[in-house]
C-alpha cells in the first residue's frame, strides 16, 4: 500500500527545492484504512478511537469551568491541582512519589509527549533501542534528532522478549530505550520478568527510557500493569507517558500527561515551551475535578473487557486464530489459515469486498514482517462489534 499524501488539487506550488528530512513518510496507515473504510461504506475498526460517548458527568465538569472563565493559558506545566491529582493517582497505585511542582507536565495527549522527550534528549549519532511492531510516532521522531533506530522484532503469536538480544544491542552510543505495555498493536502486556531485565540492563548506565503507557488502565483477567513507576530504578531513569484520551473514551481532546524526575523533566520542559507551551485550560480543570473519583479510571477495564470479551465470543468459529488481548483496545486476528496474501493485501480486500477495516501489522514494522495478522479496534458500540463479527463468521 502506497502512503502518499493527495495534493493533486492544490493550486499552489512552493518554487524552490525541498530536502524531505522525512523522506518515507507519507499518510498514515490509519488515515489511509479510515479512508477507504469510509469510500467503501465499510465497519471501521482501523483507527483506534471509540465511537461510544463520553461519561455526561465529565463533559460538565469541563463545560463548568469553560463558563468559570478558565478560558486562557494555562500555567506552561499544567494546572496543579490536576498535576497533584496525578501525582495521588500514581503514589496509590504504583507506590511511587512524584512531586506536582517538578515531575509533572500535562501535554496535547501522548504523541506530543513522547515527541517532546525524544528531541529533548536525543542528539545526532546516539541509538534508540525500539521494539517492533511500534507505534507510528517513535521513529520519525527519532529521525528528526538525527539519532539511530536500532531494532529489535517481537512476532506473533507472544510478541515475547529475548533479552539476550536486547543486551546485544546495547552499547556506550545507546541513550534510550523505548517501552510500551500495554503494547499498540499487539495487545500484549510486559511481565514483572521483563521490567526487572530492563532494570537490570541499564544499571549503571545514562540510558534514559521512554515508557508509552498511555492503556495503563485498559489491562485485562487480573493481572498487574507493571508501570516504571513500580522500579525505583527505572523511575529515576523514565519519562512515564500517560493519556487521558484513552483512559476516559476523549481522544478528540487530545490531553496527556509525563511523569519523570526533575533533571529530565527540566530538559523536556525546555522543548514543551516551545512545542504547545500550554494544553487547553477548561479541560484540565474538568480532569481534576474528575479524578478526584478513583472509580472513573479503575472502572474502565471492566468496560473493556466486556467488550473485548464480547467481539471473541462472537467471532468464535470462524476461520480466524485468536490469542486474547491481554491490554489496550486492539485484538489481533491470524488469518493465515484463510489466505496467503500479505497483511495489507488481504486489510485492502477486507474493507473492499466485506466492508470491514482493520490495520495490517506488518506496517508498525520497519522490515518486512511474514506475520499473518491484522488489528481490530474493539472499542466500539456493541452493536458495531456484533456486525463485525457477523462479517468476519462468513470470511
Amino acid at each position: 500500500m502506497e502512503l502518499l499524501y493527495l495534493d493533486e488539487t492544490s493550486t499552489m506550488q512552493f518554487s524552490g527545492t525541498i530536502s524531505s528530512k522525512l523522506p518515507q513518510v507519507g499518510t498514515t496507515i490509519f488515515s489511509v484504512m479510515s479512508a477507504l473504510a469510509n469510500a467503501e461504506g465499510a465497519i471501521n475498526l482501523s483507527q483506534g478511537f471509540p465511537d461510544f460517548p463520553l461519561d455526561p458527568e465529565l463533559i460538565s465538569l469541563v463545560n463548568q469551568q469553560m463558563k468559570g472563565g478558565f478560558n486562557q493559558y494555562a500555567p506552561m506545566q499544567g494546572d496543579m491541582g490536576l498535576r497533584e491529582q496525578i501525582v495521588r493517582k500514581a503514589e496509590t497505585l504504583y507506590g511511587q512519589v512524584y512531586h506536582p511542582e517538578t515531575d509533572i507536565t500535562i501535554t496535547a495527549g501522548g504523541t506530543q509527549a513522547i515527541f517532546t522527550a525524544i528531541t529533548a534528549i536525543l542528539r545526532e549519532g546516539d541509538e534508540v533501542v525500539v521494539f517492533t511492531p511500534a507505534y507510528d510516532c517513535y521513529i520519525p521522531a527519532i529521525e528528526l534528532t538525527g539519532a539511530n533506530p536500532v531494532y529489535v522484532e517481537l512476532h506473533a503469536p507472544n510478541f515475547s522478549i529475548d533479552w539476550r538480544e536486547v543486551h546485544k544491542l546495547v552499547n556506550h552510543h545507546t541513550k534510550m530505550i523505548i517501552i510500551n505495555t500495554p503494547h499498540n498493536p499487539s495487545g500484549t502486556v510486559w511481565s514483572r520478568e521483563d521490567m526487572l531485565a530492563l532494570e537490570k540492563l541499564t544499571r549503571g548506565t545514562d540510558i534514559v527510557i521512554i515508557s508509552d503507557e498511555v492503556y495503563q488502565h485498559i489491562i485485562y483477567d487480573g493481572q498487574d500493569h507493571q508501570s516504571v513507576a513500580r522500579y525505583p530504578e527505572l523511575a529515576e531513569r523514565s519519562f512515564l507517558v500517560g493519556s487521558f484520551g484513552k483512559t476516559f473514551h476523549a481522544t478528540g481532546w487530545k490531553i496527556g500527561y509525563v511523569m519523570a524526575p526533575i533533571e529530565l523533566m527540566r530538559e523536556f520542559n525546555k522543548v514543551h515551551q516551545f512545542v504547545t507551551f500550554a494544553v487547553n485550560h477548561p479541560v484540565q480543570k474538568g480532569m481534576a475535578a474528575y479524578l478526584k473519583t478513583p472509580d472513573h479510571y479503575l472502572e474502565v477495564t471492566a468496560l473493556f473487557q466486556r467488550k473485548r470479551d464480547l467481539f471473541l465470543e462472537a467471532i468464535a468459529g470462524s476461520r480466524f486464530k485468536v490469542n486474547p488481548s491481554a491490554g489496550t483496545y486492539f485484538q489481533l486476528l491470524d488469518f493465515s489459515d484463510i489466505t496467503d496474501e500479505s497483511d495489507v493485501d488481504f486489510a485492502e480486500r477486507l474493507t473492499r469486498e466485506n466492508k470491514l477495516a482493520s490495520i495490517p501489522v506488518s506496517v508498525f514494522y520497519q522490515n518486512e514482517s511474514q506475520d499473518s495478522v491484522l488489528r481490530f479496534c474493539f472499542a466500539k458500540q456493541d452493536e458495531t462489534l456484533l456486525k463485525a463479527a457477523e462479517i468476519l463468521q462468513q470470511v
